[in-house]
């Protein structure tokens, strides 16, 4: 991408590695073998090392590049030429179809949003659903979009879920407006007390936001019904 996300969280793995011991005899008998084992390995080992130099590498640059003209058109809320291109250069669509993930894992997110613009929630499930960023104010997002989508399709139930699981991401300002959707779409369903719950929880956890703000008026809605 042109310019990658913030605040991403580094991956850690653990490898377990299991000691055997008194394998002499079996060097000895298999030598021959484990030798040519060994040149195999050694002759993979070149082949991917080449694989990415030669064509990973370049391709990712290659996809990189072409994701600068699509960034334009989207933060100029321009999403028709952001998601298909403008004739000359290519839309994230197009990028998603030809790259994939090697034009960084945001094209997900970028395709579903404009989908989202532009009234297609399938679409934009379909995009948002492979999204899988580590940076949480993203991943957040992303959750919230779906949230969006499911919402677009009168799929209340769907998108409760969603704007609950975009709030439990992180713990910030953010997850304010993520839950009063949430309250927004339990009152849909008909479900007051889960509603008033949630606008209790913004009151309680975020009261010096936007949200916290207004969500007396919210409580107060709840409590005449």
């Amino acid at each position: 991408m042109a310019q990658q996300p913030k605040n991403q969280n580094i991956e850690t793995a653990q490898n377990v590695g299991e000691a055997v011991s008194k394998v002499e005899n079996f060097f000895k008998e298999n030598g021959k073998k484990i030798s040519i084992i060994s040149a195999a390995v050694a002759v993979i080992a070149v082949v991917i090392i080449a694989v990415s130099q030669l064509y990973i590498k370049p391709l990712k640059a290659e996809a990189a590049g072409q994701t600068f003209v699509a960034e334009q058109y989207f933060r100029a809320a321009d999403y028709e030429k952001a998601l298909n291109g403008d004739g000359n250069s290519l839309g994230f669509a197009q990028i998603v179809d030809e790259y994939g993930s090697k034009a960084g894992k945001a094209v997900y997110l970028y395709a579903g949003v404009c989908e989202l613009q532009l009234g297609n929630a399938d679409n934009a499930i379909s995009y948002l659903k492979k999204y899988n960023g580590k940076d949480v104010i993203l991943a957040a997002r992303a959750e919230c979009c779906l949230g969006d989508a499911y919402a677009m399709k009168e799929d209340y139930k769907g998108a409760l879920s969603q704007y609950e699981k975009a709030a439990s991401v992180a713990n910030n300002a953010y997850a304010a407006g993520y839950l009063l959707k949430a309250g927004l779409m339990a009152e849909e369903l008909g479900n007051n007390a889960k509603a008033l719950s949630l606008y209790e929880q913004i009151k309680k956890e975020y009261p010096q936001t936007l949200e916290g703000f207004e969500i007396e008026k919210y409580i107060q809605r709840i409590q005449v019904k």
